[in-house]
This record gives C-alpha cells, sequence and structure tokens, in this order.
C-alpha cells in the first residue's frame, strides 16, 4: 500500500476536477440539480478548491435528481473519455450511490483491489432520501439502512475485519447476490420516499456523529459556488449544511486528523503508473 506525495495528489485533484465540470455539464444540459458535498463542498467553502489533503470528490442529489442523471450518463456523458457506475448498471458493484469514473487511468484503494470491475478515478455522486418523520420508523430505518450498508460492504468486510466473528457474519452476508441486494436497496428507497419528510439522508452512508439528517428544505434551491476556478452548483443552504456535518469548519484540523486513503496502485491518463 502506498500514501499519495505531493504531486500525485496534485495530479489525482486534477483528474477529479475534470469529472466534476463533466457531471456540471451534463447536470446543466437536463436541468438536474446537485450540490458539492462533504469534504468537497467544504474545500471550496474554505480553500476556494480542494482541500489541499483530499484525495476524493462528492456531490449529492435528491432522489428525483439522481434517476435523472443516470439517464443522462447513458445519453450526454462524454463516454470517449467517462464512465458512469452504479448497483444497477456493473456487474459486482454493491454501494448505494454511483461514481462517475476516468477512462484510461486506475485507481485501486486499499482492500478494494479484487472488486471485479474497472476502477478508474471516480467522484462519487450520492442520492439522498427521505427520513421518516414519525420517531419509532424512524429508529426502524436508521436499523434498516445500516444493516444494508453490512450487506454491502460484506464482500469487503469478510477480508478485512479483525474478528472471527465478524469476518463469519460479513462472509454470510456476502452470499446474498446482486440482484438480491438490488431488490432490497429498491425497497428501502420506495420505503424512504413515500411522502415529503423533513430530513434526507444518503441510504446506505453512514452519518456522521450525531447528526440525523438534512433538511429537505436546503435542497429546494441551488446557487452557484467557486471551485478551482470553475462554476459548480451547491444548495443554497451549504453554509448551514456545513455547520451541521463539521461544526466549526472555518478550523483548520491539526495535522494528524488530515488523512488520505491508503492506494494499492494508481494510474492517471494516458500515463504509466506512478
Amino acid at each position: 500500500m502506498i500514501t499519495l506525495n505531493g504531486d500525485e495528489l496534485n495530479k489525482l485533484q486534477e483528474v477529479e476536477l475534470e469529472i466534476l465540470v463533466e457531471i456540471d455539464r451534463i447536470c446543466r444540459k437536463n436541468n438536474i440539480k446537485y450540490s458539492l458535498t462533504g469534504g468537497t463542498l467544504l474545500g471550496a467553502v474554505r480553500h476556494g478548491g480542494f482541500i489541499p489533503w483530499d484525495d476524493d470528490a462528492d456531490i449529492s442529489m435528491l432522489r428525483g435528481e439522481y434517476v435523472k442523471f443516470q439517464q443522462a450518463c447513458k445519453t450526454d456523458l462524454d463516454h470517449e473519455r467517462f464512465y458512469f457506475q452504479d448497483i444497477e448498471n456493473t456487474v459486482g458493484y454493491r454501494w448505494g450511490y454511483g461514481k462517475v469514473r476516468r477512462k484510461n487511468s486506475v485507481f485501486l484503494r486499499e482492500n478494494q483491489e479484487f472488486m471485479p470491475y474497472e476502477q478508474g478515478i471516480f467522484v462519487d455522486v450520492f442520492p439522498r432520501d427521505g427520513i421518516p418523520d414519525d420517531k419509532v420508523e424512524n429508529l426502524l430505518h436508521g436499523f434498516s439502512c445500516f444493516l444494508l450498508r453490512k450487506v454491502m460492504w460484506s464482500v469487503i468486510g469478510k477480508r478485512q475485519a479483525t474478528s472471527c466473528t465478524a469476518r463469519f457474519i460479513y462472509t454470510l452476508l456476502s452470499n446474498l447476490s446482486q440482484r438480491q441486494i438490488i431488490n432490497l436497496y429498491r425497497l428501502l428507497i420506495k420505503w424512504s420516499n413515500r411522502g415529503t419528510s423533513r430530513l434526507v439522508r444518503a441510504l446506505t452512508f453512514p452519518l456522521p456523529g450525531n447528526i440525523v439528517g438534512y433538511e429537505r428544505s436546503w435542497y429546494s434551491d441551488y446557487t452557484e459556488i467557486l471551485f478551482a476556478g470553475h462554476k459548480l452548483q451547491a444548495e443554497r443552504g451549504y453554509l448551514d449544511w456545513l455547520k451541521r456535518e463539521f461544526g466549526d469548519y472555518m478550523t483548520l484540523p491539526p495535522p494528524e486528523k488530515r488523512k488520505t486513503h491508503l492506494v494499492s496502485k494508481i494510474k492517471f491518463p494516458n500515463e504509466g503508473q506512478e
């Protein structure tokens, strides 16, 4: 495993920016509303672009916009340079969110080298779904999200878990087929979007800390935000989002918390292995 050096990290961010610009292009063409999210949104506000040590990029959109985005990737994505993956269209893919990847590149993260699909440099695309307003149903819903996330993670968990019990459980869960997982995920999506709830979340991605969800109203209107010299999109309530997600988001974390992912292989477009 390797940790990316400064030059490699800069090259990686350049490719991720290329993907972000392409996502923005097809979203504008198809009137799809999205927002920078996670460390990418934080980087836009605090650094005017990528957080200097960040090695990934993320956007989010409400489920209805995500469905439109899936179709836009079929018809309008520049397939000479990019490809889209999600659980519905990629054999062996087990995540509840999509990825737009750069062709002619490789980005293998620790413990994911064996996954049976192409793994180029990517931007994560998180659909956001409703969270039941009723407290009891909310608890059941949260537990269902947790279980499905563990099922999706199981093919990695059975290799990575440190305890024999955890490896055994993950091994059992990993026997579920992709079709079975898709059916479970569709049921959870249907349950999550029966009405217009106050809060939303990414169903198969953990919520940090004591956060119970994000205000749907934050995603009712969008604005432009400057990111590395490009005008991209953010929900108009992005400062409130940052406060809920990071607290004092303008304060830099100490050096020991500025972490990147371990990588087993990286290859940039039209280049050899770095």
